[in-house]
């Protein structure tokens, strides 16, 4: 974490101390949370809709927190030593992190994409930490706020940092790229997330590519050569292409640079050839093609930073994702359930089917699917889609959750008919006619964004599993 002086702090966030005493007092990591305040931290009230962190800032420092930052039209500030005056604490913030990212001069990997950019960042860690002292952006901390927190928490001798940048509207991921400006830009493709904010996937194209307009001259774009989109958007003439930028393609197709030259599903994961690493086989402890796809991207990266293929495929063995991105857990029953409730679209959707409908079990295979929110004005026709996608030879039986998944339900019922075909609005009911139909043997998908919280379904299913084996 971030340890200077109370002078290096002010200099660095372009703030002034209130006293000159105590100047070179030292603060050790930075804290927005006055109620995870750490010994001599620096406190930085910021300022929402509904709250203002400076009503705590006092209570901070008697709680042992070294200093805080003051945002000069907030009134008087707090009394004695350790006060440091700016024009915006937010800005104030970001200035810190960027100065202090600027002076330990890691190499920056910058991830960002419609989905698979928490799996990809993973990945690139766990290629890289084998031969590298890596920092990763923890959790979802990829935001403008995150991003800095997670920039003051490296220590100083990390080599390079992987940093997740996540927009929801045009121009954050440029300031995401403009605090931290990227060697090595990674785009895994462009879904559908944040049509209702964007309007259209070429606009989201365009806002994922703004990590690109950002890299450093001389840095390396990685990005998904599937998705037409993002070609079209750089051959714009408002694409603004960073000094002797480099270009690698990944993805499924044969006239990527890197692609897919076998594939094999097993109970553990993947096992995968790529065109570059042809007569080496990558184990990969995830289900499904998609995850190969990320896979590739992690595998550009290391091989940029010369890592070799023996710490490549050591690095994807051990792989350790965050929570909730296609987890498999195994029941006390011996019931498999795939945890992929973190978040929705209708592309991590299908890719969620595709892993689900590709395994093989002795029982039967059951998606329990959510609603896809934040999907604009067409979230009906792309729930319609997610239930024509359903593949009745490949999927035993469908659950849905949630008034906009009642879509999904509808269109599967025209192939799968009414006796496979389940809709609910409540949980209880849900996990009721759930604990009525499966068998041990079988396999159930759970897939929904976040706000749906269809993760409370599979946990009941596993207490249940625990309690009562023999159902």
């Amino acid at each position: 974490m971030i340890t200077r002086t109370l002078r290096n702090i002010a200099a660095m966030c372009g703030g002034e101390l209130s006293s000159a005493y105590d100047m070179d007092k030292r603060i050790a990591g930075v804290v927005t949370d006055s109620r995870k305040i750490t010994p001599a931290c620096l406190f930085v009230p910021l300022v929402g809709e509904h709250f203002d962190g400076h009503d705590y800032s006092a209570a901070s420092l008697a709680a042992g927190a070294a200093a805080t930052l003051w945002q000069r039209d907030r009134g008087a500030a707090p009394a004695g030593d350790g006060v440091i005056l700016v024009d915006d604490t937010l800005a104030a913030l970001q200035k810190l992190s960027s100065t202090y990212l600027c002076q330990i001069a890691p190499q920056v990997v910058a991830v960002t994409g419609s989905n698979g950019k928490t799996t990809t960042k993973d990945m690139i860690t766990a290629l890289l930490e084998g031969q590298y002292k890596v920092h990763k952006t923890a959790g979802n901390f990829n935001n403008h706020i995150g991003l800095p927190l997670t920039i003051l928490s490296m220590s100083e001798d990390i080599q390079i940092a992987v940093l997740e940048m996540g927009m929801s509207s045009r121009g954050e991921i440029a300031l995401l790229a403009s605090l931290a400006p990227p060697d090595v830009a990674v785009i895994t493709n462009v879904g559908e997330s944040h049509l209702l904010q964007l309007g259209s996937r070429k606009e989201i194209a365009r806002a994922k590519l703004e990590i690109a307009e950002g890299l450093k001259p001389g840095g390396l774009l990685v990005y998904n050569g599937d998705e037409p989109l993002l070609s079209e958007v750089m051959a714009e003439p408002a694409f603004h292409t960073p000094e002797g930028m480099k270009g690698f393609r990944f993805g499924l197709n044969a006239d990527n640079d890197d692609y897919p030259s076998g594939m094999m599903t097993h109970i553990g994961g993947m096992t995968f050839t790529s065109h570059l690493y042809a007569q080496r086989a990558f184990t990969l402890p995830l289900p499904g093609r998609h995850n190969v796809v990320n896979a590739l991207a992690a595998l550009v990266v290391a091989r940029h930073y010369s890592v070799s293929e023996d710490s490549i495929a050591e690095g994807l063995s051990k792989l350790k994702l965050t929570g909730m991105r296609i987890e498999m857990m195994l029941a006390a029953s011996g019931l498999t359930m795939l945890n992929d409730a973190y978040n929705a679209s209708p592309t991590s959707m299908r890719a969620a089917i595709d892993v689900l409908q590709g395994m093989k079990c002795s029982g039967k295979k059951i998606a329990v699917l959510g609603d896809m929110l934040e999907l604009g004005p067409d979230e009906a026709l792309f729930h319609q889609e997610i239930g024509a996608y359903l593949d009745p030879s490949l999927t035993d039986l469908v659950f849905t959750y949630g008034p906009l998944s009642a879509h999904i339900a509808k269109k599967a019922e025209e192939r799968f008919g009414s006796e496979r075909v389940f809709a609910f609005m409540d949980k209880k009911e849900l996990t009721a006619a759930l604990l009525n139909r499966i068998d041990p043997k079988d396999v159930v998908l759970f897939k929904a964004s976040r706000g749906m919280r269809l993760e409370e379904v599979l946990h009941s299913l596993n207490e249940h599993s625990q309690t009562d084996p023999n159902k």
